[in-house]
């Protein structure tokens, strides 16, 4: 009888062990292997920010502020250029091979482009009203915008003369465009008001399928594992990050996030939704196709963009503080001032990095 009870019991020690914790957040959400590391204290004018995109051939962060885009030292902080002379720049896309970047300036009805090696303006041009999310497109060497206000997406050769060049013919999408991914010349747009991703061939300029995303709405941020072909869309109503096979289209997971994502990312395994209510969601494929929350890390009121360094696995969030607490996050309420001076990038680390 006792050999049978300890074989009774083994046998339960080992299904356990197979079997793993009860459920993928059985571990707190506040642990985990992310944390904030430092703040990097930079200053200057900033009375709004949007996007921030990292140069991992050179260490450097380009941030989005309003009537300029800053260009800052990933590893100390410090800002080595400027780039002046805009209206509301939310974007900005590099093109190393023609040594020149790109900046969506949506209250300009225009995209900068200026010289990657020394910051000087070269020009811009015209696409239309609240130009917005932006990338290059290696597979048609052009550079995509989305239009918010025009509902379409306009197409720049990389090599444009940045004095007289026109930008290509806009394809209308049916909705509001946000922010988007490309990848093997495709086009996979959130349209923010239609609840869904709508993919668009890069090289036909033809619109391929239209994919909702519910469970989740309202979806403006967007993230690839382009190995795994998978899409992770932040939607603000209701708040979700969503992932999404990127060959069918096919909801594979939900999870909720705080309110007001602006920016997701995918690295080294991990998918990331950053948001203005200041909590940074960890999630990690608990199962093949499934994802689960893993962390939340405190970060700080309207730190809702970021950017990633894929060497180190360093994130990267823009914010300013207050004069008063924030409660909405919806829009930036204009009636809370900045502090001046008081722009900063908060710097998220993982634990033995």
């Amino acid at each position: 009888m006792n050999t049978i009870r300890s074989l009774f019991a083994l046998s339960l020690a080992l299904l356990a062990q197979a079997a793993g914790p009860a459920s993928p957040t059985a571990t707190p959400a506040a642990t985990g292997p992310y944390r904030v590391v430092k703040t990097y204290h930079v200053g200057g004018e900033a009375k709004y920010w949007d996007y921030v995109s990292f140069d991992q051939e050179r260490n450097l962060l380009f941030v989005s502020l309003g009537t300029h885009m800053a260009v800052i030292d990933a590893a100390t902080g410090k800002t080595v250029a400027d780039i002046p002379g805009m209206k509301r720049c939310h974007g900005v896309a590099l093109v190393p091979s023609v040594n020149r970047g790109f900046i969506s300036d949506g209250d300009d009805e225009a995209v900068v482009i200026f010289d990657l090696k020394t910051y000087q303006v070269l020009g811009k041009v015209n696409v239309g009203p609240d130009g917005d999310g932006i990338h290059y497109d290696p597979a048609s060497k052009k550079v995509w915008v989305v239009s918010g206000d025009g509902n379409f997406v306009t197409p720049i050769p990389a090599d444009i003369d940045p004095q007289t060049g026109k930008a290509e013919e806009p394809l209308a999408l049916g909705g509001k465009p946000e922010f988007f991914v490309i990848d093997r010349g495709k086009a996979y747009i959130n349209l923010t008001d239609k609840n869904e991703v709508v993919v668009v061939d890069t090289a036909t300029k033809k619109i391929l399928n239209r994919w909702p995303v519910a469970p989740g709405g309202a979806n403006t941020a967007m993230a690839m594992d382009r190995e795994n072909r998978r899409l992770f869309i932040g939607c603000r109503n209701p708040q979700k990050l969503i992932v999404m096979d990127a060959d069918n289209g096919h909801v594979l997971s939900d999870i909720p996030i705080a309110a007001g994502c602006d920016a997701t990312q995918f690295d080294d395994g991990y998918a990331f939704a950053c948001t203005r209510e200041g909590k940074l969601t960890v999630v990690r494929e608990t199962s093949p196709g499934k994802f689960a929350l893993l962390q939340t890390v405190p970060t700080r009121t309207w730190a809702g963009t970021m950017a990633v360094d894929p060497k180190t696995h360093t994130i990267y969030l823009p914010t300013s503080e207050f004069e008063r607490p924030v409660t909405s996050f919806a829009r930036l309420d204009k009636s809370i001032p900045v502090k001046p001076d008081s722009f900063m990038i908060i710097v998220v680390g993982r634990a033995g990095k």
